[in-house]
């Protein structure tokens, strides 16, 4: 822009810096207000997301089991019987409002994962990991447990029903490393017999470990 121009400009009251933004391009106006434009709405975002922001779904088929929480008691006991600890991994298969997860990094500092079919249940466990103040070793999955890689974990704990534990059996068995912990309130695993029961409040706790060679009866 040449002299002459600018005085002209200046004459007629425009504004040279107002030109400028009125030339720039749209994400360069984003830019310099600190925002980038999304690739997916076309509006602008000015933050991303927290780690702990949850994200659900809907729920793809009907959950295994209804939703009954585990009293507080059994919850205490289902993780003293397992020694849970800081370094242990803990999934929990069904985690409903996240009250497992959330206890053993409350109170051991173990790292866990939820799994959960209904995003509801995702919902508020990730609400009570954020009461509880432990988001930091915590996570809830929207998943099918029947379909989730529960490999790294040295400990799973389950609420479910009879059937759905002998149906999940041969996964926990070929997919969990030998010496780890599960811990199962009140129903067992059929023909798996476990290596100690306990009752809590009238209420049965069921104790295994993984074994180094799996009996064929089992698989």
């Amino acid at each position: 822009m040449n002299f002459k121009k600018i005085l002209f400009l200046l004459a007629t009251g425009v504004s040279v810096t107002s030109l400028g933004i009125a030339g720039c391009t749209p994400q360069q106006q984003d830019l310099e207000a600190g925002t980038q434009p999304s690739t997916l709405t076309g509006q602008t975002e000015t933050e991303t997301p927290s780690a702990t922001t949850p994200t659900t779904q809907p729920q793809e088929r009907p959950g295994d089991v209804p939703y009954v929480p585990t009293p507080q008691p059994v919850v205490d006991a289902m993780l003293k019987v397992a020694k849970v600890g800081k370094n242990d991994v803990l999934y929990d298969l069904g985690s409903g409002d996240g009250r497992i997860v959330n206890t053993a990094a409350q109170k051991f500092g173990t790292r866990g994962v939820g799994i959960d079919i209904n995003p509801e249940r995702i919902q508020e466990a990730n609400d009570n990991a954020q009461k509880a103040g432990v988001t930091d070793r915590v996570k809830f999955v929207q998943q099918d447990l029947f379909t989730t890689d529960f490999s790294e974990a040295t400990v799973v704990t389950l609420y479910l029903l009879p059937e759905v534990n002998v149906k999940l059996r041969p996964k926990l068995l070929s997919d969990l490393k030998p010496g780890t912990r599960i811990v199962s309130h009140a129903f067992d695993m059929g023909d798996w017999k476990p290596e100690q029961t306990l009752n809590v409040d009238g209420k049965t706790i069921y104790y295994w470990v993984v074994p180094e060679q799996v009996p064929a009866n089992l698989r």
